[in-house]
Protein backbone atom coordinates (compact mmCIF):
# COMPACT_ATOMS: atom_id res chain seq x y z
CA UNK A 1 0.00 0.00 0.00
CA UNK A 2 2.55 2.92 0.95
CA UNK A 3 4.26 1.31 -2.35
CA UNK A 4 1.17 2.59 -4.58
CA UNK A 5 0.63 5.50 -2.42
CA UNK A 6 3.89 6.99 -3.30
CA UNK A 7 4.08 5.96 -6.68
CA UNK A 8 0.32 7.23 -7.10
CA UNK A 9 1.45 10.67 -5.31
CA UNK A 10 4.44 11.09 -8.06
CA UNK A 11 2.52 10.38 -11.10
CA UNK A 12 0.17 13.42 -9.84
CA UNK A 13 2.60 15.75 -9.21
CA UNK A 14 3.36 16.29 -5.08
CA UNK A 15 6.90 16.07 -4.09
CA UNK A 16 7.91 13.04 -1.84
CA UNK A 17 7.77 14.27 1.84
CA UNK A 18 4.43 15.39 4.07
CA UNK A 19 1.36 15.40 2.23
CA UNK A 20 -0.86 18.56 1.79
CA UNK A 21 -3.36 18.99 4.34
CA UNK A 22 -7.04 19.90 3.52
CA UNK A 23 -6.03 23.40 5.18
CA UNK A 24 -2.72 24.01 3.00
CA UNK A 25 -4.77 22.92 -0.11
CA UNK A 26 -7.96 25.36 1.13
CA UNK A 27 -4.95 28.12 2.05
CA UNK A 28 -3.32 27.78 -1.68
CA UNK A 29 -6.81 27.75 -3.57
CA UNK A 30 -6.24 30.29 -6.75
CA UNK A 31 -9.41 31.00 -6.03
CA UNK A 32 -11.45 33.06 -3.12
CA UNK A 33 -12.51 30.82 -0.57
CA UNK A 34 -14.11 30.78 2.50
CA UNK A 35 -15.65 28.19 4.96
CA UNK A 36 -19.38 29.52 6.54
CA UNK A 37 -20.91 27.96 9.51
CA UNK A 38 -24.98 27.52 10.13
CA UNK A 39 -24.79 30.90 11.67
CA UNK A 40 -23.57 32.68 8.00
CA UNK A 41 -20.50 33.85 10.05
CA UNK A 42 -17.87 32.97 8.33
CA UNK A 43 -14.86 31.11 10.32
CA UNK A 44 -11.98 30.71 7.53
CA UNK A 45 -10.83 32.80 4.53
CA UNK A 46 -7.89 32.01 2.68
CA UNK A 47 -5.43 34.56 1.27
CA UNK A 48 -7.31 34.94 -2.36
CA UNK A 49 -9.99 36.02 -0.67
CA UNK A 50 -8.37 38.60 1.94
CA UNK A 51 -6.84 39.75 -1.60
CA UNK A 52 -10.24 40.06 -3.71
CA UNK A 53 -12.21 41.72 -0.24
CA UNK A 54 -8.83 44.11 0.54
CA UNK A 55 -9.53 43.04 4.30
CA UNK A 56 -7.32 41.39 6.44
CA UNK A 57 -8.13 37.54 7.20
CA UNK A 58 -8.61 38.55 11.08
CA UNK A 59 -11.39 40.87 9.98
CA UNK A 60 -12.99 38.95 7.50
CA UNK A 61 -13.10 35.82 9.76
CA UNK A 62 -16.01 36.30 12.46
CA UNK A 63 -18.43 38.45 9.96
CA UNK A 64 -21.87 37.91 8.67
CA UNK A 65 -21.26 36.10 5.22
CA UNK A 66 -24.06 38.54 4.23
CA UNK A 67 -22.64 41.63 5.63
CA UNK A 68 -18.90 40.58 3.36
CA UNK A 69 -20.46 39.64 0.49
CA UNK A 70 -23.26 42.24 -0.60
CA UNK A 71 -25.46 41.80 -3.48
CA UNK A 72 -25.47 45.54 -5.40
CA UNK A 73 -29.06 44.71 -6.18
CA UNK A 74 -31.23 45.09 -2.73
CA UNK A 75 -34.41 43.70 -4.48
CA UNK A 76 -32.53 40.98 -6.20
CA UNK A 77 -34.34 37.51 -5.38
CA UNK A 78 -31.24 35.49 -5.09
CA UNK A 79 -30.92 34.44 -1.77
CA UNK A 80 -27.56 33.22 -1.38
CA UNK A 81 -27.22 32.76 2.33
CA UNK A 82 -30.21 30.64 3.84
CA UNK A 83 -30.33 27.62 1.17
CA UNK A 84 -28.66 24.32 2.26
CA UNK A 85 -28.78 22.93 -1.04
CA UNK A 86 -25.40 23.50 -3.99
CA UNK A 87 -25.94 26.58 -5.79
CA UNK A 88 -24.40 28.83 -8.18
CA UNK A 89 -25.23 32.26 -9.15
CA UNK A 90 -23.22 33.16 -12.17
CA UNK A 91 -22.80 36.91 -13.48
CA UNK A 92 -24.18 38.66 -10.41
CA UNK A 93 -22.73 42.16 -8.88
CA UNK A 94 -21.44 41.65 -5.24
CA UNK A 95 -19.46 44.13 -3.24
CA UNK A 96 -17.16 42.12 -2.04
CA UNK A 97 -15.38 43.61 1.40
CA UNK A 98 -14.91 47.14 0.97
CA UNK A 99 -15.24 46.81 -2.82
CA UNK A 100 -16.60 48.69 -5.44
CA UNK A 101 -19.30 46.40 -7.17
CA UNK A 102 -17.76 44.34 -9.55
CA UNK A 103 -19.49 41.11 -11.86
CA UNK A 104 -18.36 37.83 -9.81
CA UNK A 105 -19.88 33.76 -10.22
CA UNK A 106 -20.27 32.58 -6.65
CA UNK A 107 -20.49 28.92 -6.21
CA UNK A 108 -21.79 27.92 -2.53
CA UNK A 109 -21.12 23.61 -2.06
CA UNK A 110 -22.84 22.36 1.55
CA UNK A 111 -20.02 20.37 3.65
CA UNK A 112 -22.54 17.06 3.50
CA UNK A 113 -20.90 15.41 7.11
CA UNK A 114 -21.19 18.72 8.82
CA UNK A 115 -25.03 20.13 8.45
CA UNK A 116 -25.14 24.04 7.52
CA UNK A 117 -21.42 24.06 6.98
CA UNK A 118 -20.74 25.72 3.44
CA UNK A 119 -17.66 26.13 1.17
CA UNK A 120 -18.10 29.22 -0.62
CA UNK A 121 -15.72 30.53 -3.72
CA UNK A 122 -15.72 34.01 -5.67
CA UNK A 123 -14.62 34.12 -9.11
CA UNK A 124 -14.13 37.57 -10.42
CA UNK A 125 -14.30 38.19 -14.02
CA UNK A 126 -13.22 41.43 -14.60
CA UNK A 127 -9.52 40.33 -14.72
CA UNK A 128 -10.47 38.00 -18.15
CA UNK A 129 -12.51 40.82 -19.33
CA UNK A 130 -10.18 43.61 -19.31
CA UNK A 131 -7.51 41.29 -20.63
CA UNK A 132 -10.13 40.19 -23.75
CA UNK A 133 -10.86 43.88 -24.06
CA UNK A 134 -6.69 44.57 -24.30
CA UNK A 135 -6.19 42.21 -26.93
CA UNK A 136 -8.80 43.20 -29.11
CA UNK A 137 -8.27 47.27 -29.44
CA UNK A 138 -5.18 46.35 -31.92
CA UNK A 139 -1.33 48.29 -31.79
CA UNK A 140 -2.79 50.69 -34.62
CA UNK A 141 -5.57 51.97 -31.48
CA UNK A 142 -2.70 52.17 -29.25
CA UNK A 143 -0.63 54.53 -31.22
CA UNK A 144 -3.25 56.28 -31.89
CA UNK A 145 -4.61 56.47 -28.19
CA UNK A 146 -1.27 57.32 -27.02
CA UNK A 147 -1.05 60.41 -29.22
CA UNK A 148 -4.85 61.46 -28.57
CA UNK A 149 -4.03 61.67 -24.95
CA UNK A 150 -0.47 63.48 -25.31
CA UNK A 151 -2.98 66.21 -27.67
CA UNK A 152 -5.95 66.03 -24.54
CA UNK A 153 -3.58 66.69 -21.87
CA UNK A 154 -1.38 69.49 -23.25
CA UNK A 155 -4.35 71.32 -23.61
CA UNK A 156 -5.21 71.80 -20.37
CA UNK A 157 -2.07 73.51 -18.81
CA UNK A 158 -2.13 75.79 -22.63
CA UNK A 159 -5.71 77.05 -21.08
CA UNK A 160 -3.82 78.46 -18.69
CA UNK A 161 -0.44 79.75 -20.28
CA UNK A 162 -3.37 81.29 -22.26
CA UNK A 163 -5.25 82.83 -19.64
CA UNK A 164 -1.78 83.93 -17.66
CA UNK A 165 -0.72 85.72 -20.92
CA UNK A 166 -3.72 87.65 -21.36
CA UNK A 167 -4.10 88.79 -18.02
CA UNK A 168 -0.47 90.44 -18.32
CA UNK A 169 -2.04 92.78 -20.29
CA UNK A 170 -2.02 96.18 -18.65
CA UNK A 171 -1.11 94.36 -15.16
CA UNK A 172 0.80 96.03 -12.52
CA UNK A 173 4.65 95.17 -11.86
CA UNK A 174 3.62 92.69 -9.26
CA UNK A 175 0.94 91.06 -10.72
CA UNK A 176 3.15 91.19 -14.36
CA UNK A 177 5.89 88.66 -11.94
CA UNK A 178 3.38 86.36 -10.47
CA UNK A 179 1.94 85.89 -14.36
CA UNK A 180 5.26 84.96 -16.16
CA UNK A 181 6.42 82.66 -12.86
CA UNK A 182 3.44 80.46 -13.89
CA UNK A 183 3.87 80.67 -17.27
CA UNK A 184 7.44 79.17 -17.05
CA UNK A 185 5.94 76.73 -14.52
CA UNK A 186 3.61 75.34 -16.94
CA UNK A 187 5.71 75.52 -20.15
CA UNK A 188 8.37 73.27 -17.51
CA UNK A 189 5.03 70.89 -16.60
CA UNK A 190 4.36 70.27 -20.42
CA UNK A 191 7.55 69.43 -21.50
CA UNK A 192 7.92 66.76 -18.25
CA UNK A 193 3.98 65.58 -19.47
CA UNK A 194 5.45 64.85 -22.63
CA UNK A 195 8.19 62.80 -21.58
CA UNK A 196 5.76 60.98 -19.49
CA UNK A 197 3.12 60.56 -22.14
CA UNK A 198 5.61 58.53 -23.81
CA UNK A 199 5.54 55.90 -20.96
CA UNK A 200 1.87 55.98 -20.56
CA UNK A 201 1.83 52.36 -21.68
CA UNK A 202 4.48 50.98 -19.01
CA UNK A 203 4.44 50.08 -15.58
CA UNK A 204 7.71 52.04 -14.46
CA UNK A 205 6.80 53.37 -10.79
CA UNK A 206 6.89 57.12 -10.37
CA UNK A 207 9.47 58.37 -8.13
CA UNK A 208 7.50 59.52 -5.31
CA UNK A 209 8.95 61.63 -2.34
CA UNK A 210 7.41 63.48 0.70
CA UNK A 211 5.26 66.15 -0.82
CA UNK A 212 3.15 68.78 1.14
CA UNK A 213 0.12 68.81 -1.15
CA UNK A 214 -1.33 72.14 -0.57
CA UNK A 215 1.02 74.30 -2.49
CA UNK A 216 0.24 71.78 -5.54
CA UNK A 217 -3.47 72.48 -4.95
CA UNK A 218 -3.26 75.72 -4.79
CA UNK A 219 -1.55 75.83 -8.20
CA UNK A 220 -3.82 73.39 -9.54
CA UNK A 221 -6.69 75.73 -8.18
CA UNK A 222 -4.52 79.23 -9.67
CA UNK A 223 -4.06 77.12 -13.43
CA UNK A 224 -8.38 76.17 -13.64
CA UNK A 225 -9.06 79.85 -12.32
CA UNK A 226 -6.87 81.55 -14.63
CA UNK A 227 -8.02 79.37 -17.67
CA UNK A 228 -10.90 76.61 -17.97
CA UNK A 229 -12.92 77.19 -14.57
CA UNK A 230 -12.45 80.93 -15.24
CA UNK A 231 -16.15 81.80 -14.34
CA UNK A 232 -16.40 79.32 -11.42
CA UNK A 233 -15.88 79.82 -7.54
CA UNK A 234 -13.19 76.84 -6.10
CA UNK A 235 -13.58 76.69 -2.50
CA UNK A 236 -11.54 74.51 -0.72
CA UNK A 237 -11.68 72.98 2.77
CA UNK A 238 -8.58 72.11 4.00
CA UNK A 239 -7.39 70.14 6.81
CA UNK A 240 -4.57 72.04 8.66
CA UNK A 241 -2.92 69.43 10.53
CA UNK A 242 -2.77 67.04 7.36
CA UNK A 243 0.93 65.22 7.06
CA UNK A 244 2.93 64.96 4.06
CA UNK A 245 1.95 62.37 1.16
CA UNK A 246 4.18 60.16 -0.75
CA UNK A 247 3.30 61.17 -4.20
CA UNK A 248 4.69 62.69 -7.40
CA UNK A 249 4.20 66.49 -7.43
CA UNK A 250 3.93 66.71 -10.86
CA UNK A 251 1.33 64.34 -10.78
CA UNK A 252 -0.56 65.02 -8.35
CA UNK A 253 -0.84 68.04 -10.17
CA UNK A 254 -1.80 66.49 -13.19
CA UNK A 255 -4.57 64.75 -11.65
CA UNK A 256 -6.37 67.55 -9.52
CA UNK A 257 -5.92 69.60 -12.60
CA UNK A 258 -7.98 67.18 -15.02
CA UNK A 259 -10.89 66.76 -12.28
CA UNK A 260 -11.40 70.43 -11.73
CA UNK A 261 -11.25 70.74 -15.88
CA UNK A 262 -13.82 67.81 -16.01
CA UNK A 263 -16.00 69.28 -12.78
CA UNK A 264 -16.15 72.48 -14.51
CA UNK A 265 -17.16 71.00 -17.92
CA UNK A 266 -20.01 69.13 -15.83
CA UNK A 267 -21.08 72.62 -14.53
CA UNK A 268 -22.14 74.05 -17.75
CA UNK A 269 -25.87 75.54 -17.59
CA UNK A 270 -26.19 74.59 -13.87
CA UNK A 271 -27.36 77.59 -12.08
CA UNK A 272 -25.38 77.98 -9.18
CA UNK A 273 -22.47 75.74 -9.89
CA UNK A 274 -20.62 74.45 -6.70
CA UNK A 275 -17.25 73.28 -7.15
CA UNK A 276 -14.30 72.77 -3.82
CA UNK A 277 -11.35 70.91 -2.75
CA UNK A 278 -11.33 69.29 0.38
CA UNK A 279 -8.84 67.06 2.39
CA UNK A 280 -8.99 64.84 5.51
CA UNK A 281 -6.89 62.28 7.25
CA UNK A 282 -8.88 59.12 7.31
CA UNK A 283 -7.44 56.20 9.33
CA UNK A 284 -8.02 52.33 8.07
CA UNK A 285 -8.20 53.12 4.28
CA UNK A 286 -5.95 50.53 2.41
CA UNK A 287 -5.61 48.97 -0.92
CA UNK A 288 -4.38 45.32 -1.85
CA UNK A 289 -1.35 46.05 -4.15
CA UNK A 290 -0.61 42.48 -5.74
CA UNK A 291 2.11 40.63 -7.05
CA UNK A 292 3.25 39.58 -3.19
CA UNK A 293 3.36 43.66 -2.14
CA UNK A 294 0.56 43.13 0.45
CA UNK A 295 -1.40 46.23 1.22
CA UNK A 296 -0.80 50.15 1.23
CA UNK A 297 -2.29 52.37 3.97
CA UNK A 298 -3.83 55.92 2.15
CA UNK A 299 -4.99 57.72 4.49
CA UNK A 300 -4.24 61.31 2.69
CA UNK A 301 -7.73 61.84 1.40
CA UNK A 302 -8.26 64.83 -1.30
CA UNK A 303 -11.69 65.12 -2.59
CA UNK A 304 -13.00 67.49 -5.77
CA UNK A 305 -16.30 67.58 -5.46
CA UNK A 306 -19.27 70.09 -7.77
CA UNK A 307 -23.01 69.96 -7.73
CA UNK A 308 -23.39 68.91 -11.49
CA UNK A 309 -25.87 66.60 -13.03
CA UNK A 310 -23.45 63.36 -12.52
CA UNK A 311 -22.10 60.61 -14.44
CA UNK A 312 -24.37 58.05 -16.22
CA UNK A 313 -25.12 55.15 -14.13
CA UNK A 314 -24.49 53.02 -17.23
CA UNK A 315 -21.00 53.78 -17.68
CA UNK A 316 -19.50 54.42 -13.87
CA UNK A 317 -18.04 50.84 -13.89
CA UNK A 318 -15.78 51.64 -16.84
CA UNK A 319 -15.64 55.48 -15.70
CA UNK A 320 -11.54 54.99 -15.67
CA UNK A 321 -11.21 53.11 -18.86
CA UNK A 322 -9.92 54.75 -21.64
CA UNK A 323 -12.25 55.94 -24.70
CA UNK A 324 -15.16 56.00 -22.07
CA UNK A 325 -16.34 59.57 -21.71
CA UNK A 326 -19.96 61.09 -21.23
CA UNK A 327 -19.00 64.15 -23.52
CA UNK A 328 -19.81 64.11 -26.99
CA UNK A 329 -16.29 64.99 -28.32
CA UNK A 330 -14.73 63.48 -25.51
CA UNK A 331 -12.12 60.61 -26.32
CA UNK A 332 -12.30 59.59 -22.53
CA UNK A 333 -8.43 59.75 -21.66
CA UNK A 334 -8.18 62.42 -19.26
CA UNK A 335 -9.75 60.21 -16.10
CA UNK A 336 -7.90 57.36 -17.26
CA UNK A 337 -4.53 58.92 -17.18
CA UNK A 338 -5.48 59.84 -13.56
CA UNK A 339 -6.38 56.30 -12.79
CA UNK A 340 -2.71 55.53 -14.11
CA UNK A 341 -1.11 57.62 -12.68
CA UNK A 342 -2.49 57.10 -8.74
CA UNK A 343 -1.93 53.42 -9.49
CA UNK A 344 1.53 54.02 -10.34
CA UNK A 345 1.85 56.43 -6.76
CA UNK A 346 0.07 53.45 -4.66
CA UNK A 347 -2.70 55.50 -4.73
CA UNK A 348 -6.75 54.71 -5.60
CA UNK A 349 -8.91 56.88 -7.58
CA UNK A 350 -12.77 56.41 -7.03
CA UNK A 351 -16.08 58.29 -8.27
CA UNK A 352 -19.33 58.51 -6.22
CA UNK A 353 -22.10 60.04 -6.27
CA UNK A 354 -23.99 61.81 -3.24
CA UNK A 355 -28.23 61.35 -4.28
CA UNK A 356 -28.97 63.55 -1.13
CA UNK A 357 -26.90 66.36 -1.85
CA UNK A 358 -26.66 66.28 -5.78
CA UNK A 359 -22.74 66.03 -5.89
CA UNK A 360 -20.30 64.15 -7.76
CA UNK A 361 -17.35 63.54 -5.57
CA UNK A 362 -14.18 62.09 -7.08
CA UNK A 363 -12.08 60.78 -4.19
CA UNK A 364 -8.23 60.12 -4.30
CA UNK A 365 -6.23 58.17 -1.90
CA UNK A 366 -2.50 58.66 -1.21
CA UNK A 367 0.18 57.23 0.94
CA UNK A 368 1.36 59.04 4.24
CA UNK A 369 5.25 59.88 3.73
CA UNK A 370 7.55 57.51 5.80
CA UNK A 371 4.37 55.10 6.69
CA UNK A 372 5.46 51.89 6.27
Amino acid sequence: MKGDHAHHSSEIGIAPGKRPSGADIFTGLPVAALIVGPDNIISEANSRAEALFNMARSAIVGSDIARTVRLDRTDSRIDLWNSDKPLGAYDISIHAGRNAAVKADVIISPLAEHEGWRVITVHTQSLAQSIGQRRASGGARSAMGAAAILAHEIKNPLSGIRGAAQLLEGSSPESASSLTRLICQEVDRIAALIDRMQDFTTERPLDCSAQNIYPLLDQAVEIATNGFASGVRIQRKYDPSLPFAQCNGDALMQIVINLLKNAAEALAGVAQPQLRIETAFRHGVSVFLGEGQGTAVLPIEILVIDNGPGVPPQIREHLFNPFVSTKRDGQGLGLALVDKLMRDMNGFVQYTRDESAQESIFRLLLPMAGAA
